[in-house]
This record gives C-alpha cells, structure tokens and sequence, in this order.
C-alpha cells in the first residue's frame, strides 16, 4: 500500500500526486489545442473523484480517531488551501485585461461571479467569462461540493454507522444525480441532441449535474477504501483484471461521440471505472505499469497541480497573443511552439505560486490547526461534534 503518514501527523498517499499530475496534463494539452484528440474534461473528473475521495477519508480518519470532526479547522484547512492563489490569479487577471495586456473585456458582473465561485452557473445563465478563467467553473463545482459535504458526511455517520450503508446511499445518490442529467438532456433543457458539441454547459458545468464526480470517490473512501480497508481481491485480479476493463470502459467513453451518452451516462462510467483504478494505484504503485506515479518528476508536478491548473489558461492565452501566425510555419507547428512556451511559463509561475503563497500558507495551516486542535479538545461545544 502506498500510503504513509508524516513525521507533522499530515497523512499523504505519494501515487495520488502521479494521478494529479496525469489530470492535470490531460487538461493542459486539451487546452492547448489538442481537444480533438486529448479529453480534457475528463481530467477535471479525475481531479472531482480526487477530491471527493481524500475530503472523505480524512473526515473518516478524524472522526475514527477522535469521535467527531472538527468543522472549524476543515474549513480553515480549506480557505488557506483555495482562496490565497485563487484571489491572486483572479487579481493579475483583471490588471492583465485592464491594462490592455490581455485581450477582452472585463465586466464587473463576471468577475464578482467568478470571486464568490459562481462560475458556473453565470456560464449557463449565458454570462461571458473573463479571458483566462475558463477553467474556473470547475473551482466552484467544487467549492460548493466543501461547503455542503462535510455536514452530510457527518449526519450520515450518525443515521447510517454501518459503512457499506453509507456506501450505498452515497452509490444512490449517484445515480440519482444520472437520473437527474438524463431528465435534462431529454426532457427539460432543450439540448439539441444532435448537434455533435462535446458537452453542454448545464449538464457538463453545474454542480447539481456534476456532484457525482465526487461522490463516486467519497463512496469509495467510506467502504472499501484502499488507504483504510483490507481487501479479499487479489493483487493479480486487480492488476490484470479489474485494471485493464476499467481503462477499456474508459477508453470507450472517449470514443463513443452520441451526444446523449455524452451528457449523461459517460460521467457515471467514468466515475465506476475511477475506483478499480484507484485501488489499484494506491495499492499497488509499486506494480510496473503504475510505478511512473511515483517517479519523482511526476509526483513534484502533482504537488504543482493546483497552481497549474489556475495559471494556464491565462498564460495560453498571453502566448496565443505574443506568437501570432507566421508566413511559412504551418498551423499544427505554431500550436506545438504555442504549447511549449505555454507550458514552460505556466511550469515557472506555479513554482513560485507554490513556493510563495502556497507554502506559506500551509505553514500557516499548520500553526492554526494545531493551536485550534488543541483549543478545541478544551472544549465541549462549537464545531466539534460527539462520537457518532
């Protein structure tokens, strides 16, 4: 199993760096042109299940040790994690338009939109996204995914303490979430269902169409979880059974171009084939085809994974100005020049977004949360709640 816990106490899965890291490329090279070959919203549901599964297995972790969660310093965690590089991103973005530098205009509306994580559904209600954003909308799927789930997981721990139950209900949930996209697309939305687009922004965008993603890794963290839970499957069954079927459905996801599959049932496939691979990458890293995960370039690009993705889009863009079409140079070969500049620029900014706002923070993080842990075991009210 390749997980361990820190000398701090922080607990960490290093494999889970390498799956960020391979989301986070699947994203860039979409985004930089390869989007007809390159799906990159599925490393958005990569970096979805990513967050759903950890949020959830440090909630079990913390609630298993200590008979509650500390909501107070979850949120705190969760502010000095989001907020310092996503205000900063969005602050340079709106002096890089105002001044001229970024091309597009900058309305009021959008960016008070995107600053309170309401992205996405601006974009549905037919909002223009400031240029470089957009790739926010997944922040505020996400950011409301924080704001509600640990209050639920913590009510289902009290209604349901058996873990294949909170399984299951968690595993409904998901469906009904299928059931609700599929009800859009063909009943209520008015997509057209045969305009061949990739994906639509009410079923793709919103966080009551999209909640899934997460949900399909909290389940996995509350049972059968591979950081947590012991497993009668074996090592050779999920390594060359389950493995290659899940990375074959997956594969077929890609492929498969019906827009109405596409809007409804490739989420979920996406979601159910995430949690073989999972267990087997956290549990067998060391297994050849995995052991990349953990190579040491991969996983510090992983630790990089949050500031890159804030960063590219907008950097993207500055090239696509700075590199116009040339006389005499093809347009795959400006895409390819585009794309390397792009990436090692994106590759420079967030090393030092992560060296110096980041890594503050998390010094901070630190300091604050085991000041509050220990404030709060003093005490018998507020956010820390009683064994359940």
């Amino acid at each position: 199993m390749d997980s361990k816990t820190k000398g701090n106490g922080a607990f960490h899965i290093a494999s889970l760096d390498g799956f960020r890291t391979v989301a986070i490329l699947i994203v860039f090279l979409s985004h930089a042109g390869l989007s007809h070959v390159i799906p990159g919203l599925f490393g958005v549901t990569v970096f979805f299940f990513l967050s759903g599964y950890l949020i959830t297995t440090l909630l079990r972790m913390e609630c298993e040790k200590n008979g509650g969660a500390n909501l107070r310093q979850f949120f705190l965690r969760r502010t000095l994690r989001i907020l310092p590089p996503f205000y900063l991103i969005m602050g340079v973005i709106a002096l890089l338009t105002a001044t001229g530098v970024l091309t597009g205009g900058l309305q009021g509306k959008a960016l008070t939109a995107q600053a309170f994580f309401g992205a996405n559904y601006w974009e549905i209600a037919g909002g223009v996204q400031p240029p470089g954003t957009e790739v926010l909308w997944s922040l505020a799927v996400e950011e409301h995914f924080y704001l509600v789930f640990p209050f639920f997981y913590l009510a289902m721990r009290r209604v349901l303490p058996d873990r294949r139950h909170q399984f299951a209900l968690l595993m409904t949930l998901c469906a009904g979430v299928l059931a609700w996209r599929m009800l859009l697309v063909h009943q209520l939305s008015g997509i057209d269902l045969h305009s061949g687009s990739a994906h639509h922004p009410r079923t793709c965008h919103a966080t009551d169409t999209r909640l899934d993603g997460m949900l399909f890794g909290c389940a996995l963290a509350v049972w059968g979880n591979p950081a947590l839970d012991a497993t009668r499957i074996r090592r050779s069954h999920w390594l060359w059974v389950l493995l290659p079927c899940c990375v074959a459905v997956l594969l077929a996801t890609f492929v498969i171009r019906s827009v109405p599959f596409r809007e409804t049932w490739r989420y979920t496939l996406q979601g159910l084939a995430l949690m073989p691979v999972f267990v087997a990458c956290i549990r067998h890293a060391d297994a050849w085809p995995l052991r990349f995960l953990n190579w040491r370039w991969v996983s510090r690009l992983g630790v990089l994974s949050y500031a890159f993705y804030l960063t590219h889009s907008v950097l993207l863009d500055l090239v696509e100005q700075w590199l116009p079409e040339q006389a005499g140079v093809s347009h795959g070969q400006m895409m390819m020049l585009r794309g390397m500049a792009a990436f090692v620029l994106t590759l420079g900014a967030s090393w030092m977004m992560h060296e110096w706002v980041e890594k503050p923070f998390l010094r901070m993080r630190r300091r604050l949360g085991s000041g509050g842990q220990q404030a709060a075991t003093k005490q018998s009210g507020a956010l820390v709640l009683n064994r359940v």
